[in-house]
């Protein structure tokens, strides 16, 4: 744990260049090594498994052949007792009979064949092809085949292999040979005798089955009998004499399948497929250290790759490490000079892309810093000339004189409760007009202050219209920027109603529709084009005012958005001769909270 703490310590006092260079190359490292150690114990396994499979195939592959080879053998000795010997009558058709059938048959399988012969149960030949004078040492009765046949007359008996010398061999030639005796039925006069059939099969046949096996660099197969005894060995002449061993008494006892042993030191890998009829064992030899020297050579070729894979990672690490680490310390830099208020040191923008991306994010928002403080300054200004304007515009001289005139003619023409009620309106509406300076006031008092101007502006327009405001309590007492709902019932009645003969309607809405404070001003009037809305909208599509209170709708929508934030605002839905609707979105606060958020974007 102290350990640790200190390398901690160290590392946070190094550079970045140094710790990522350390960090990347010591993980490179340790994946590189688990990787070999890893994919060498999996080599391991993997040559090993392909050794024993592929024993398992050469000897399968061996297996058939000897098969084809030994059922040759049977076939042959089937031939001669079902096709010759079942068929022939020894005393009424002589041995010649035999003999020349004994011929085609060996004649046919000549490559394979050494001899072919009939003996009596007393061990006398009947017949014999192509050789037929036995050697007068040889007495067939004691030769094992002959006693093997005897003793177990229902099987076909395998010998191993051994020189043929029962007949005498005009060319003086000796044959290995492999033989195939069986116990038969012969009839003689019509009397049922036994004999016993040989079949003599030239052992290069083995030979060559067994010489073209391939187990690797020094693997080899060798065969044996049930009780151990070699049938074949690659260097079978080396054993009898002496100079190489084998390992074949104890190998005749596995069992089928892949063995581990060692043997005169060496540890070899034994694989033992057995072969049917005859009880014989393919025995597979294959020496560990053929496996293992594929295993040195390409081990060390991975660990060469290793170490080659590790130096050039440490380079690319060093190379990677300074290229993220030199833009970073540039960037560092420059952020301090921001830190000291020097909005205008540049950044440089060097490095990768996402380090070339942070220095130009990083810029961008020093040169906003500065635009913002300059928009301040000028938002500032911009503020309080709006508020000015307004509060010039509430009064408009050439309203104010139609409506005192109307008054005068009401007078004049003795309607005092008119002339009373104008006056009383007008009265309201100066007062809620000035509001004691301030900028924000109820929705209450802003309704009141549109119904005042409502009042008014019916009885100049001798009753053209008709009006209707209504307002859910809960938002009565809201917050709302004083002269943001009259300007926009002026403008239904100066550009909506005033050209209608009668029936025009005005409503004029207050609820609350989730989070907002909505205020919707509608008229019947002939409605607008969708070019003539976004004009609306944009500021480019209001006439200059010669009468009402000079507050237009872009006027309007610049205040809200300018105390609450451009996620407020008015929005305009209209169609020709269907009338238009304005809504004004706010947000859902007190008076209060209201002059707060003014004074704080302020």
């Amino acid at each position: 744990m102290r350990l640790w703490k200190k390398i901690k310590k160290s590392l946070q006092r190094r550079s970045l260049q140094f710790t990522l260079s350390l960090t990347f190359t010591a993980v490179s490292v340790v994946v590189l090594i688990v990787v070999a150690m890893g994919y060498s114990g999996r080599f391991i396994n993997s040559a090993e498994k392909m050794a024993i499979n592929n024993n398992k195939n050469v000897l399968n592959q061996m297996n058939q052949n000897l098969d084809n080879y030994l059922h040759n053998m049977m076939n042959i000795s089937n031939a001669m007792y079902y096709s010759i010997i079942k068929n022939t009558d020894f005393e009424k058709d002589g041995a010649s009979k035999v003999t020349e059938q004994m011929k085609l048959l060996y004649d046919e399988n000549a490559s394979s064949l050494v001899s072919i012969s009939i003996f009596s149960d007393d061990g006398k030949i009947i017949a014999a092809q192509p050789l037929s004078r036995l050697k007068p040492s040889v007495e067939p009765a004691e030769e094992e085949w002959f006693i093997r046949a005897n003793e177990k007359i229902e099987n076909l008996h395998f010998s191993t292999p051994h020189v043929e010398n029962l007949f005498v061999n005009s060319d003086n030639i000796y044959h290995w040979v492999v033989s195939l005796s069986r116990s038969v039925e012969m009839t003689r006069a019509g009397t049922i005798v036994h004999g016993v059939v040989l079949v003599d099969m030239n052992f290069t046949g083995i030979e060559q089955i067994c010489k073209n096996v391939d187990l690797g660099e020094s693997g080899y197969v060798y065969i044996v009998d049930s009780n151990g005894e070699l049938i074949y060995h690659p260097n079978q002449q080396l054993i009898y004499a002496g100079v190489f061993h084998e390992n074949h008494k104890k190998a005749a006892v596995y069992s089928e399948g892949s063995h581990m042993e060692t043997f005169e030191g060496q540890e070899r890998q034994i694989t033992v497929k057995t072969v049917g009829y005859t009880g014989w064992k393919l025995i597979g030899v294959s020496p560990t250290s053929d496996i293992t020297s594929a295993y040195t050579q390409n081990s060390q070729f991975l660990w060469l790759v290793a170490i080659f894979a590790i130096l050039t990672l440490v380079t690319v690490n060093m190379f990677v490490s300074s290229r993220v680490a030199n833009p970073i310390k540039q960037l560092e830099r420059s952020v301090r000079e921001l830190e000291r208020n020097n909005l205008d040191a540049r950044i440089p923008q060097s490095g990768t892309y996402e380090i070339r991306h942070l220095a130009k994010t990083l810029q961008s928002m020093a040169d906003n810093m500065r635009q913002l403080m300059d928009d301040i300054v000028i938002e500032q200004e911009s503020k309080r000339k709006s508020e000015m304007d307004a509060l010039q515009s509430q009064i408009n001289p050439h309203f104010l004189y139609n409506t005192l005139d109307s008054i005068v003619w009401m007078i004049e023409n003795e309607r005092y409760d008119g002339a009373i009620t104008m006056v009383t309106a007008l009265a309201r509406l100066f007062r809620i007009s000035l509001s004691k300076g301030k900028n924000i006031i109820t929705v209450e008092q802003e309704l009141q202050h549109v119904e005042n101007y409502l009042i008014i502006q019916k009885v100049r327009y001798k009753n053209k219209f008709i009006y209707n405001i209504e307002a859910e309590k809960s938002v009565l007492h809201c917050a709302v920027i004083k002269l943001s709902v009259q300007p926009l019932v002026e403008n239904s009645i100066y550009h909506g109603l005033e050209f209608m003969d009668g029936d025009g309607e005005i409503s004029i809405r207050a609820y609350q529709r989730d989070t907002n404070l909505v205020i919707e001003v509608e008229d019947n009037g002939p409605g607008m084009t969708k070019e003539q809305i976004k004009a609306l909208v944009n500021g480019s599509g209001e006439p200059k005012r010669t009468r009402g209170s000079g507050i237009g709708f872009h006027n309007v929508e610049e205040r809200i958005q300018l105390y609450f934030g451009n996620a407020y605002g008015l929005e305009v839905e209209s169609e020709p001769d269907e009338g238009t609707l304005v809504r004004a979105r706010l947000p859902l606060i007190s008076v209060e909270e209201a002059e707060k958020k003014g004074e704080g974007r302020l």
